[in-house]
């Protein structure tokens, strides 16, 4: 598949990156230099000048695009090239914006501005902090299978109970396959006598209530129930939407918004959430509040520095669990190591789901770890698949080491997947591998 990919910032290059092996790939810059850098650091074809312009479309190869990406910093700009894009050619065109507005237009209006496929980076960022709320301990959730199954990874601390145990003895849970740990950046299949060491992430599928227990026994304090007191600190569009999201579950969350017009206005759309007017730096007001009893504290703040320093007071006054957005994608590793228990980038949230969507022919859902080095992928198992009545003992005599089978769902019910488990055409099978292993194999699935 040719792609053209219209801005070459954080969300671009990522989305390049991941692609780049599959599809043959252009990307479109007006920075010249940063054109220049992507020639020599990725397998592209990258193009100077501006995405919007049809001369600069046509130098990219538009007449052979089987899919545009607009994926520039600028909401508007990226609609221009997707209705561009439309006006000149058949390509398929994915939309990156942050308004929560043209995606609202976007899904009442068949295909408006010109987009096939429009991605809300503030809106994705939200769901994705929701998710890690609904499960406290987990660093990252994914649900597979209309939410019947979920893939979440944890880290196992000095004091979690399973530091030092082997991987059969923390997978006791009949629901629950544990299939990799994450350790010094690599992934390693978890396998029944690997042992489970403190600073690792271990990474679990099976039903939703089996993930809750496992969570449990990684941490039995943090995991001991969901949280009941969130606090958001800062009224931003994925403030909005990680209050409105978690009165929709049933919460009834407190935000702390320092000017006085858009505390109003929230207050105003948020019926279920408690709305204060101050600055979240202000620790005598912290302590009035009794901030340092939440259970967890969600930074959306407008600078990284800023959600820093927040997440800091907050774990300094009591504080169990403290996630911030990060704008800078290369932060998230250093504010984590600081004292963020959990840093979110929104422009990763949206590469990823970008990079995901544009991999879905052959699979039902995709969520990607460690960045890019494995991947959870559902597939639904046709006649002429490998997994296809048989067992699963002997279909992976067939596949490469490295993948797992994690869950199966068959008409709607969960099936555990065991050595002696017999893959029925349409059964939708969870796999659990890494990139290089399952890009390989994934037709044969």
């Amino acid at each position: 598949m040719r792609v053209i990919i219209v801005g070459a910032g954080q969300v671009g290059s990522s989305i390049a990156a991941d692609l780049t092996d599959e599809h043959d790939v252009i990307v479109v810059d007006c920075d010249g230099d940063r054109v220049e850098e992507l020639n020599y650091s990725l397998d592209v074809l990258a193009v100077t000048g501006d995405g919007t312009s049809v001369s600069t479309l046509e130098e990219a190869g538009i007449d052979d695009a089987d899919m545009v990406i607009a994926s520039t910093d600028e909401d508007e700009t990226n609609l221009v090239v997707c209705s561009t894009v439309k006006a000149i050619s058949e390509a398929f065109t994915i939309a990156r914006v942050k308004n929560t507005e043209y995606l609202r237009t976007w899904e009442g209006s068949q295909r408006a501005f010109g987009v096939d496929f429009m991605v809300c980076t503030n809106l994705l960022a939200a769901k994705s902090i929701v998710r890690m709320i609904g499960l406290p301990a987990a660093r990252d959730v994914d649900p597979f299978a209309g939410g019947k199954v979920q893939m979440a990874e944890f880290e196992v601390d000095e004091e979690s109970p399973i530091a030092g145990q082997t991987v059969a003895e923390a997978d006791r849970f009949d629901s629950l396959t544990f299939v990799a740990i994450l350790r010094n950046g690599c992934v390693e299949i978890a396998r029944g006598e690997t042992v489970v060491e403190a600073g690792d992430r271990a990474v679990v599928i099976g039903s939703p209530e089996s993930v809750q227990e496992f969570a449990r026994s990684v941490d039995s304090e943090e995991s001991a129930g969901v949280a009941e007191e969130v606090v958001i600190i800062g009224g931003s569009e994925i403030g909005y939407h990680v209050a409105r999201l978690l009165e929709g579950r049933g919460f009834k969350p407190r935000l702390v918004e320092r000017d006085e017009n858009r505390a109003r206005e929230l207050a105003e759309e948020l019926p279920g959430t408690v709305v204060m007017k101050s600055d979240a730096t202000d620790i005598e007001f912290l302590e009035r509040e009794h901030i340092g009893d939440a259970d967890i504290v969600v930074s959306t703040l407008d600078s990284d520095e800023k959600n820093l320093l927040v997440s800091l007071l907050a774990e300094r006054m009591g504080v169990e669990r403290t996630i911030a957005i990060i704008d800078t994608a290369e932060y998230v590793d250093l504010f984590e190591t600081v004292g963020v228990d959990v840093g979110v980038s929104p422009r990763s949230v949206v590469a990823e789901e970008i990079s995901r969507f544009t991999r879905e022919d052959d699979a039902e859902n995709i969520a990607l770890i460690e960045s890019d080095k494995a991947e959870v992928l559902e597939v639904e198992v046709g006649e002429e698949s490998v997994l296809a009545g048989r067992r699963i003992r002997e279909s992976m005599a067939d596949l490469p080491d490295g993948i797992v089978i994690g869950a199966i769902t068959r008409s709607g019910e969960l099936v555990i997947p065991r050595g002696d488990t017999v893959v029925e055409v349409n059964d939708h099978v969870v796999i659990f591998g890494g990139i290089d292993v399952l890009d390989g194999v994934t037709a044969q699935l």
